[in-house]
This record gives C-alpha cells, sequence and structure tokens, in this order.
C-alpha cells in the first residue's frame, strides 16, 4: 500500500510518501481500500504538532471506500460493501487501512464515495454545532466565519434549513458568491465586522457565532455578538485563539462560549446513529450539498496542504490514492 507518514511535526514539507505493508484485518476489524479520503483543517494541526501525535505517524481522519477482508466476529459487513468513516486517531492519508468495524458506516446506493469523503466529517461537525451544541432555531441571526470553506459553506446550507439568518464572511468575490449559493443572506468581508453585523440587526448583534477560523476573528466575533449571545469557537485556521481572559465575556455582554470537538458529541453508539441519520436525512434532502472545489491525487499530499493553509482552496478537499 501507499501512505503518507511524517517523522517529526514541521510545514508540509515533512509528509513522505512511501511503501507500506498492508495488514489482514484481526478480530472486530476491516480491511477498507479507499477511494477518496477528506482533507480536514485538523489534519495540518497533526501535522504541525499543534495537536501532538507520537511519531512517527500517519495523518487523515476520514476517508470512503471499500471493504477488502473482515476479520473474526465482524458482523454487518462484507467484501465489497463501500463505506465511510472517521477515526480520531490518524491514518487515512493511504490507499488501504486496518478500521475497526465499529467506525465505519455503510453508504447507500444514492451517495457516491466522493460525495461522502467530501461531506462526511465536515457533515457531522455541522450537525453537531447546528443541532445539538448552539441549538439554532428559525428567526435566530448567525454569523459564520470563513463561510466559503468546507465547513462554512455546509454551515450555510444546515443554517437556512432550520430558518436561521445567515451572515458569512469570506476572503474574495468568488468566494462571497458561494456563500450566496450555499445560503447565506448577507456576505461580508473581514474588515469591520461588527460594525456591519451590528448595521444588519438593528443594532442588536447575532444570537450565535460559529467560528472555525480562530486567532485572527475571536475579538471580531465577540464583538458580532449580541447581549448574552454564544460563541462557538471550533477551529483554528488562523491559529488558536490562546489565552483568554474570561472576564472578556461579561465586559462585552456576559457572553456565553464553547470550544466543543466533534469527537464528544460522536462519542458513543447512540450519538453515532442520532448525527448520521440526521446527516443522511439532509444529504438526501439536497439540503447538504457536496461543493469538491479541488482534488490531488495522494502522492501530492504536500501541494494540498500548502493551498489549504494559503486559503487558496474552496469548499473541500480530496486526495484520490
Amino acid at each position: 500500500m501507499k501512505a503518507i507518514r511524517i517523522d517529526a511535526p514541521g510545514g508540509p514539507e515533512v509528509m513522505r510518501y512511501v511503501d507500506i505493508s498492508v495488514a489482514e484485518p484481526g478480530p472486530g476489524e476491516v480491511r477498507v481500500r479507499h477511494t477518496a479520503i477528506a482533507v480536514n483543517f485538523i489534519d495540518t494541526y497533526h501535522r504541525s504538532g499543534l495537536y501532538p501525535l507520537p511519531m512517527p505517524a500517519g495523518l487523515g481522519i476520514e476517508a470512503a471506500g471499500v471493504v477488502e477482508a473482515t476479520g473474526a466476529g465482524v458482523e454487518g459487513l462484507q467484501a465489497g460493501d463501500r463505506v465511510v468513516y472517521m477515526l480520531f486517531q490518524p491514518g487515512a492519508y493511504a490507499s488501504h487501512r486496518i478500521v475497526p468495524a465499529s467506525a465505519l458506516v455503510k453508504l447507500p446506493d444514492d451517495i457516491s464515495d466522493r460525495q461522502a469523503a467530501a461531506l462526511w466529517m465536515k457533515a457531522c461537525t455541522v450537525e453537531a454545532l447546528v443541532e445539538r451544541c448552539a441549538r439554532v432555531k428559525a428567526g435566530d441571526r448567525v454569523l459564520v466565519p470563513a463561510a466559503a470553506g468546507g465547513v462554512g459553506l455546509l454551515l450555510c446550507q444546515w443554517l437556512k434549513s432550520v430558518g436561521a439568518t445567515v451572515i458569512g464572511t469570506v476572503g474574495s468575490p468568488e468566494k462571497a458568491a458561494l456563500a450566496r449559493e450555499a445560503g447565506a443572506d448577507h456576505v461580508l468581508d473581514y474588515a469591520d465586522v461588527p460594525l456591519k453585523v451590528r448595521e444588519l440587526t438593528g443594532g442588536h448583534g447575532v444570537d450565535h457565532v460559529l467560528d472555525g477560523v480562530g486567532k485572527s476573528t475571536f475579538e471580531s466575533s465577540l464583538d458580532s455578538l449580541k447581549r448574552r449571545g454564544l460563541m462557538v469557537s471550533f477551529g483554528n485556521a488562523s491559529g488558536p485563539v490562546g489565552a483568554v481572559d474570561f472576564t472578556i465575556l461579561v465586559r462585552k455582554g456576559s457572553l456565553f462560549a464553547t470550544r466543543p470537538s466533534v469527537a464528544d458529541y460522536y462519542g458513543t453508539p447512540e450519538d453515532v446513529a442520532l448525527g448520521t441519520a440526521a446527516v443522511f436525512q439532509k444529504i438526501r434532502s439536497n439540503v447538504l450539498r457536496a461543493h469538491i472545489g479541488q482534488t490531488f491525487p495522494l502522492a501530492e499530499a504536500e501541494r494540498c496542504h500548502r493551498a489549504l493553509e494559503a486559503r487558496e482552496t474552496v469548499g473541500s478537499s480530496l486526495l484520490i490514492p
């Protein structure tokens, strides 16, 4: 099999494209031949050392593919089944992978491998953020920084489906068009965001901010909230927020703030069943639509990461073995 491995944390140049032996699945395990591998910003955190890994390490936590072999005790899966997974132990940047059977979700015929890989973790993240973290309801006003990114576009789609008013921020006219197409009611550039948000909301501010950017937007996101509004900081695309004086929340209007992880919303079989049922429903009803902005051969993972970190990508990025 082919795989991406790193021996030490660092920039995109630390990724090596190597040959690794294909293993046989053990009890409760499945060998999956990947057909499409998702690229998520968390992959850059693992690679850089922001989220430390034992070395040497693989990268990637999400992929779609075909079951090749099953280990002892595996039920409900057989060779030839199409599956998707997110697994919070990195290693998906590979042509094949041994995966716990419990992590795999069988794909219905009407959802393609590439569609599933482009959507799965991002869609599950969006479900958790909108439905179970912020609990957004019809009429709520929500600010989405980086509204044209892979998660941002899905957030716009899901939020509109529940009747929210969506305000997105983007970095270019091309990305503004994508955000509007996804359902954003208002699209702003990154200059003077709190002032523009106040103008759009009659001076009140938004009910929620769903912010995957991190450091560079943290203060403006807080300043865009209404009194007792909720700040959901779920990503670090511009770097981690860092140390925060907790009294900032009271100074800015008795705000609420949380830093969620999708792993804690999909941590039990019951959570997974609840979340994935909602995701499949949104895909089938055409609420969630995969926007695959770019694909790269697995061997060119370094080029993919450079484009991602330079904010040159739109929508979802895939690696193809």
